[in-house]
């Protein structure tokens, strides 16, 4: 049987997702109006690099 924190999570999903996805095109807004001959998959790939170090690093000082 799922811990009920697992349960709790799965319930919240969709949501977790939406804002991840949001918070990547915000970053891609962002590339695009600093740089407007941008390289699309290359900022992508290193706006998602950034957020995997600080999902790393915050994973890093949770307790526990």
């Amino acid at each position: 049987m799922a811990k009920i924190e697992q349960l709790e999570l799965e319930g919240h999903r969709d949501e977790i997702i939406a804002d991840v996805e949001s918070l990547v095109e915000k970053y891609r807004a962002i590339f695009d109006w600093d740089i407007p001959e941008i390289d699309q998959n290359l900022a992508d790939k290193l706006i998602l690099v950034e957020m995997h170090k600080v999902l790393d690093d915050i994973e890093k000082e949770l307790p526990g």
